[in-house]
């Protein structure tokens, strides 16, 4: 509890509304200026401000020290030729006053168009000197040799600074009292740390900054080159570099190992505050950025010095170029501002409680930071009516990009008011089309900022990669739209989960529930949950009306059944005419009902995507989903892929039955959809969805439904149990057990059914004891049917027999049923449990 208070107290420090700024005292630095050529400006050198020799010097000696890099190319110590101390360099030097000063001049002077000059080399080198005394008494001179010039071509210019130029130093490092440095040695015989035999590469930087560390302090350097500039650190256990660029500060901290395409995110304001998110991400596999624009209010000037940023981080460090924005409460204008400017850099934002209207906060009764803002967008003044920059009158790129945007607000916070900053943000935004989802924190405050547990903000930055969107594998077919108008305008919504045991367990199911949550964040719900473990499609179709239907108007339905279909040996035929059933009698029902189609995976499936196969299961589903325009979903091929690459493993997934990380995949794939589906047209209204006239199979099983189990005529040995149980403690499945059943275990038992319809079926609780039926349609002989399944040693499996499905629907037919004298050896007996009649009409 102390820990979250004092974090909470820091936080209010750094953040909006804090007037007072600490300036701790800290000792002066000790200066160290490094004047040279271009092999100290870092010629040659892919990232000069990381990997040049005074960068590397000054990582190696630490916070205590402020090394500066004036190196200039082609400068010589000879002021009759390319003098440096001409250059505007050579001033800045000066004004640095250096408590160290590092002269590497002479390579250059060693071309014979220069050394005619030699004689003046010592003299000039002399002037320089006494001119860095001038400004600093006590100012530390080292003077270096110049390093080895390798190869042939250059033989006699080395030959030059060893007879000539070297003693020169020498000389002049005696009279002035200076200590030289070798750098020529310690670089001979090393071609390969060169670029061009002139200019070393970044291993051979490294040698003389660490030969140059030794000089200075006496030690040896353990220093290795490192991934980004400045000062190593540790930030909660992992590798932190503090370093400036362009006068600003800033931090990257590493993970231990980077997700694939190097994927960051960058805070433009408080680093470390509040930082549940970076942590986690930081374990993902994310670089966490910190790059200081705090105080600087959005303006352009700061929009285009963050650029400039950006592509230092991309273009030197390979950073991904999908950034994401990271922006709690004054840091959040900053982001949006900066996204607008720059849509399609942008991966994702992650707001919270962000300032999005300048005259909300700091609005003129802050005046300091009113003040402040005028300040850096050089304004006298501003009102709403002059000042149109705020980023809710410039969406519309970010929204045309489809950046999708997660904010995190609390709904009592009097700092930066949810209704009048993202409030406005997220409406404005959703009538452009752009994705954006809110979570909204009951009472709380501006502070604390973010969530303790950070997995809802992680999850929407994790499938909004690129490299993670890649493997996303789904069919854009129709429209959404009638869904969306009805949670975002209507601000109700019902949403129907259809299918077995992946949907009736904890999980995808779950998240989608809370993810419609944060994206119509002012809309109520009314979620149906019907998932039935081991059913598949067939059952689907026949129990729809009783299980979805019934409880009204379904806006949103989600149905699965590949898994099952296919594992429970369902025919193509049955897995047309189960789907189809399911779409075309939801579709007749409420011609306004969204359908999103999914397919989950399990091990069959697996084998069969690396060898360039779609199991049969899915491609009969999308068939269906085609003929009707149904949005679809192949997880099962995702998944797969992902298992291939060595993501993760199967068991890391969780198998058939996903653990909840591997639940995310299927819960991201649709929201990924989502992003790409929902969208709201101007002046729209919901609309139906066109019915095929035609079905795919005539015999689809569209007019599916139950029928009462006190229908049936029994003659001798049946009754209906009003709360069946088991004869014995056996698995069992939710809604078939503890209801009433028709039940029989008598060899002889019979019963019979009259109706009208194309097909009927028997919905039965198949288990330990289960028997062998008889059945016979319309007088005609009997068919047996074995009910004990390969599961039914231990299970109560819910299964669904259709026993004829092609019948003239405008007859009357009847059905009867009785208990065969014959028993499968693996049965306990010849019961026979019946929870429905089942007929499609």
């Amino acid at each position: 509890m102390k820990s979250k208070l004092l974090l909470i107290i820091l936080g209010i420090v750094l953040c909006v509304h804090t007037e007072a700024k600490t300036d701790p005292k800290t000792a002066p630095k000790i200066k160290v200026a490094c004047v040279g050529n271009s092999i100290t400006a870092g010629a040659g050198i892919k990232n000069r401000d990381k990997d040049s020799y005074p960068m590397m010097l000054g990582q190696m000696l630490g916070k205590e020290y402020e090394v500066r890099n004036f190196g200039v190319s082609g400068r010589t110590m000879i002021q009759k030729s390319n003098s440096y101390m001409k250059e505007k360099a050579y001033k800045q030097a000066l004004d640095f006053r250096p408590d160290i000063l590092i002269i590497k001049l002479g390579t250059n002077d060693t071309n014979p168009i220069f050394w005619k000059y030699k004689n003046e080399y010592p003299k000039d080198m002399q002037t320089m000197i006494r001119s860095f005394k001038q400004v600093s008494p006590a100012v530390k001179i080292y003077l270096c040799y110049p390093v080895t010039i390798n190869g042939k071509k250059f033989s006699e210019r080395d030959k030059v600074i060893t007879t000539e130029v070297i003693p020169m130093i020498n000389e002049v490092a005696k009279e002035v009292n200076a200590q030289v440095i070798d750098l020529h040695t310690v670089t001979a015989n090393m071609p390969e740390n060169f670029v061009d035999n002139l200019h070393p590469n970044e291993q051979g930087a490294h040698i003389l900054a660490k030969t140059i560390y030794k000089a200075l302090t006496g030690k040896e350097s353990t220093h290795e080159i490192q991934p980004f500039p400045g000062l190593k650190g540790k930030w909660k256990g992992y590798e932190r570099y503090d370093f400036t660029y362009k006068n600003k500060a800033a931090t990257v901290v590493c993970p231990q190992k980077a997700l694939e395409g190097n994927p960051w995110i960058w805070r433009p304001a408080f680093f470390g505050v509040f930082a549940y998110a970076d942590e986690a991400l930081l374990k993902e596999g994310f670089h966490v950025v910190y790059y200081d624009l705090t105080h600087e209010y959005g303006c352009p000037k700061s929009i285009k010095t963050g650029t400039d940023f950006y592509n230092n981080m991309v273009s030197q460090y390979e950073l991904s170029p999908k950034v994401v924005l990271e922006g709690l409460s004054r840091g959040g204008y900053y982001a949006l501002q900066w996204g607008i400017a720059h849509p399609d850099k942008v991966a994702c934002m992650y707001l919270d409680n962000p300032v999005c209207d300048m005259f909300s906060w700091p609005g003129k009764k802050r005046e300091k930071h009113w003040k402040d803002f005028l300040k850096h967008w050089e304004l006298t003044d501003a009102t709403p009516e002059t000042f149109k920059e705020n980023p809710i009158f410039h969406l519309q790129a970010l929204a045309q990009h489809k950046v999708p945007i997660l904010a995190v607000c609390g709904d009592s916070d009097t700092v930066v008011p949810f209704a009048e900053n993202m409030k406005l943000v997220r409406d404005t935004y959703v009538e452009l089309g752009g994705p954006v989802e809110v979570i909204i924190k009951p009472g709380a405050e501006h502070h604390p900022h973010s969530l303790e547990n950070p997995e809802p903000i992680v999850d929407f930055i994790l499938r909004h990669q690129p490299a993670y969107k890649e493997k996303q594998y789904y069919n854009i077919r129709g429209s959404l739209t009638n869904s969306f108008i009805r949670f975002e305008k209507e601000k109700k919504g019902r949403v129907a989960f259809f299918g077995g045991s992946i949907t009736e367990m904890r999980g995808w199911r779950n998240m989608i529930q809370e993810q419609l949550k944060q994206r119509f964040p002012f809309a109520e719900f009314d979620f149906i949950d019907a998932g039935i473990p081991s059913t598949g499609t067939t059952p689907h179709a026949f129990r729809l009306d009783n299980d979805i239907l019934a409880k009204g108007n379904i806006d949103l339905l989600f149905i699965e059944g590949a898994v099952n279909d296919h594992t429970n040996g369902f025919p193509p035929l049955e897995q047309v005419r189960g789907m189809e059933g399911v779409i075309r009698h939801t579709l007749t029902a409420n011609p306004y009902t969204d359908i999103i189609m999914l397919h989950f995976v399990y091990e069959p499936f697996l084998e069969m995507f690396p060898k360039g196969q779609v199991p049969d299961v899915i491609l009969n589903h999308e068939r269906v989903a085609n003929h009707y325009l149904i949005p679809s979903i192949n997880c099962a091929r995702e998944i797969s892929e992902r298992i291939e690459k060595q993501e993760f493993s199967w068991k890391d997934f969780g198998g058939v039955h996903p653990k909840w990380f591997g639940h995310k995949f299927y819960a991201a794939d649709i929201q990924a959809l989502w992003d790409k589906m929902w969208s709201l047209p101007q002046n729209i209204t919901r609309k139906e969805h066109e019915i095929p006239a035609r079905s795919l199979d005539k015999y689809s099983y569209a007019n599916g439904k139950f029928i009462d189990l006190k229908e049936a005529r029994i003659k001798n040995d049946w009754t209906i149990v009003p709360s069946w149980q088991p004869k014995e403690k056996t698995n069992t499945r939710k809604g078939f057990v503890n209801v009433p059943m028709l039940y029989a275990d008598s060899p002889g038992a019979t019963f019979t059914y009259s109706f009208k319809g194309k097909a009927v079926g028997l919905f039965m609780a198949c288990g330990p004891y289960s028997g062998i039926i008889e059945y016979s349609i319309d007088g005609k002989e009997f068919h047996e049917l074995d009910t004990f399944t390969k599961w039914s040693k231990s299970l109560y499996l819910p299964w669904l027999y259709v026993l004829a499905s092609e019948l003239d629907n405008k007859k009357t037919h009847t059905l009867t049923i009785r208990v065969s004298k014959k028993k499968n050896p693996k049965s306990k007996g010849t019961e026979c449990v019946i929870r429905n009649i089942v007929i499609n009409e």
